[in-house]
């Protein structure tokens, strides 16, 4: 109990710590920049009057204590402003030679030149790039889009560094086509990508010249890496999952071991991360032990450790968690140099404010957050929990702090966890108890053949050594995995409910660590508000009415919802699987109801006083119906126009089903007879409320 008091009080140290709420600011900046756009000019000024009161309340502190009370709170207003410039600064968009305001690149082909920076995983379709931009028809331009070359057409991978001139058009990145999907819009808007770029063989002009750049360098020793290890007849499912624990690629490993991994509750360990850098920074130690501690050998030993670290973070792609962890380990690594008490919560703070300053788009990456709320859950909840027992023998030891880690940041992650993928895997606990004494043999093995592989002098009893370890590995996680009783899926919670439960969970922590009236009555209060919270959602919902034409390819899916409950009309097809249907799945989830009945799709349907009549095939209809919504499904061969003059519907909606040409003609027939029109190919999902 002594050192979860410790803590208690090391945290509340923290907070009042300035770069605390300094960080916060920036954070709270970040975030209204990012979700309301100012302008330029607006920012300057507001920029400008906070920096003046700053600069007068920084000099009157100086001779009026009292004012420096108003000095701090200035400071703290100053942080959030500098977050509101600093997303928009590197907000690409913002920019005059970006892309995004050349409106003819993306109307007609242009003659784009780029270099390609990075291998992303391919689609069943076509080899996929992230590409930087440099010009558009011999004018400067700039940005990053992602490049699509269909498979087969091009008898070469291109690599990082290549410049390119194409001929092409580029193409805005869709907003989801149904009610709540994943939004790969917003996803890459994030990532600051906002067109797509599709091409073959006939538009694509290889230049001689190569971008030899960081980017360049890092992947050729990655590609040095891998055809040496290949050479070694390394196995190809495991070198794939070998490259992905130590170098962060996981372009190539299957979606079946990626499923595997998600299940066991173990996807994280394929992505480099703290634990990853942990490893590094202890295997670099244990190999400079035998430098002397002198004042310049330990110079060369930080020296030797922070290129270390940063050449790992380079190979690994710089992902967030990557950057998170190499910034704050290099952290930890400078204090130790200097001989002073690291305290993890201001190494923790200060790798958050310098990574968002560089790079504010990091704040809206799930890995990162996951990171952080991991990382800040086991230094702070951990102690807490490993006070609640206190075994003297080593092994049992060894596994109650696997045990209390993998709890800690389990607890932490997982209103995120669910938030992002609604699923928990039950098993965890199991998984990191196995998986991790197994994965510090594989990362050491891993380290040393990865580093032989670069000079091509790999033992081949190191590298077997290493693919029969991952091929256990991956034994391991199968079958975990395999038990899907203990998987629980399809987990709906809203955005205000994640907020409520992590205000819920913060109050009852602090209230744990050190008891009293007061946190017990803030516990309860959020308890309270999380109460309000659910009360309020379900009202919402259980009000709700609406029909949904879906946009589902070949194929005819309308939901109709009345509060929690689903009614579906579609084909037999998809009755048989519609509990696995992922259009069904994400619209379930998303709007916390159940699939309740399903129905054949019938000619006439009514919803909240709307006569709605559905033409299939057949292409009959009777005469004089007058329905509000004419919805067009399986293509019918008709004379449009003439029916629409028969029927006269007050609106026409075309779902997937049908094909595009046939609906260009409607949509043409219907602007001309101005009835609007709404082809869900193009507009994605019809809504009726």
């Amino acid at each position: 109990m002594f050192l979860a008091k410790n803590v208690y009080f090391r945290v509340m140290k923290v907070l009042q710590f300035p770069l605390a709420r300094i960080t916060i600011g920036l954070v709270i900046g970040l975030l209204i920049g990012h979700y309301f756009h100012l302008t330029i000019t607006t920012l300057l000024v507001v920029l400008f009057v906070f920096i003046s009161i700053f600069v007068v309340l920084y000099f009157l502190s100086k001779r009026n204590k009292k004012a420096s009370i108003y000095f701090g709170i200035s400071t703290y207003f100053l942080s959030v402003i500098i977050g509101i410039s600093t997303q928009i600064v590197h907000t690409d968009h913002f920019q005059k030679n970006n892309y995004t305001h050349n409106k003819e690149v993306f109307e007609q082909p242009r003659y784009i030149t780029l270099t390609i920076r990075e291998k992303l995983k391919s689609s069943p379709f076509s080899d996929r790039y992230l590409a930087i931009i440099n010009q558009i028809d011999q004018k400067k331009q700039t940005g990053k889009i992602i490049l699509n070359i269909q498979n087969d057409s091009l008898h070469h991978v291109l690599e990082v560094g290549n410049s390119l001139l194409i001929k092409g058009t580029l193409t805005k990145n869709k907003s989801p086509n149904n009610p709540n999907q994943f939004d790969y819009r917003k996803y890459l808007e994030n990532k600051k990508i906002y067109a797509q770029l599709y091409a073959d063989a006939t538009d694509i002009k290889i230049g001689t010249i190569i971008d030899k750049n960081i980017w360049y360098y890092s992947s050729k020793l990655r590609t040095r890496i891998i055809r040496n290890l290949e050479k070694n007849n390394f196995n190809k499912t495991e070198l794939n999952v070998a490259i992905a624990l130590i170098m962060g690629q996981q372009q190539d490993i299957s979606p079946e071991i990626i499923r595997d991994y998600q299940y066991a509750g173990a996807v994280h360990i394929l992505s480099v991360s703290g634990l990853h850098i942990g490893f590094i920074l202890i295997f670099v130690t244990l190999i400079l032990k035998p430098i002397p501690n002198s004042k310049r050998g330990s110079l060369i030993k930080l020296l030797i450790i922070l290129v270390s670290l940063f050449t790992f973070g380079i190979i690994a792609g710089l992902a967030p968690s990557v950057v998170r962890s190499v910034t704050m380990f290099s952290f930890v690594t400078i204090g130790n140099h200097l001989k002073r008490s690291v305290n993890i919560y201001h190494t923790l703070l200060v790798s958050i404010l310098l990574i968002l300053l560089f790079e504010p788009s990091f704040l809206f990456d799930v890995g990162f957050q996951l990171s952080y709320f991991a990382l800040f859950f086991i230094i702070w909840l951990q102690p807490l929990l490993a006070s609640i027992w206190s075994p003297k023998n080593k092994i049992s030891k060894y596994i109650w702090d696997i045990l209390t880690v993998s709890f800690a940041a389990q607890i932490g992650t997982l209103p995120l966890s669910i938030y992002y993928f609604h699923q928990f895997p039950g098993l965890f606990f199991v998984t990191n108890l196995i998986i991790i004494p197994l994965l510090t043999i594989i990362m050491v093995l891993g380290v040393v053949v990865m580093l032989l592989a670069a000079f091509n002098m790999i033992p081949v009893f190191l590298s077997q050594l290493l693919e029969w370890s991952i091929y256990y590995l991956n034994k391991i996680i199968n079958a975990i995995a395999s038990l899907e009783q203990f998987i629980i899926q399809d987990i709906p919670l809203h955005y205000y409910m994640l907020l409520s439960g992590y205000l819920l969970l913060f109050a009852l922590i602090i209230w744990l660590k050190k008891p009293n009236f007061n946190k017990l009555a803030l516990v309860l209060i959020c308890a309270l508000i999380v109460q309000f919270t659910y009360i309020k959602i379900q009202w919402k919902i259980q009000t709700e009415q609406e029909l949904v034409v879906f946009n589902s390819r070949k194929n005819t899916l309308i939901a109709e919802r009345k509060g929690e409950s689903i009614l579906i009309y579609a084909n037999d097809s998809i009755l048989k699987s519609a509990q696995k249907n992922s259009l069904l799945k994400s619209y379930r989830i998303g709007n916390f109801s159940t699939l309740k009945q399903k129905k054949r799709i019938q000619n006439f349907m009514f919803f909240n006083g709307k006569k709605i009549f559905i033409l299939d095939s057949s292409g009959v209809f009777p005469k004089n119906i007058h329905p509000d919504i004419l919805i067009m499904v399986q293509s019918p061969k008709i004379n449009f126009e003439r029916m629409l003059q028969t029927i006269k519907p007050k609106m026409v909606v075309a779902d997937a089903s049908n094909y595009k040409t046939i609906q260009k003609q409607w949509k043409a027939t219907c602007i001309k007879q101005k009835i609007p029109f709404h082809a869900t190919s193009e507009k994605g999902f019809y809504k009726l409320n």
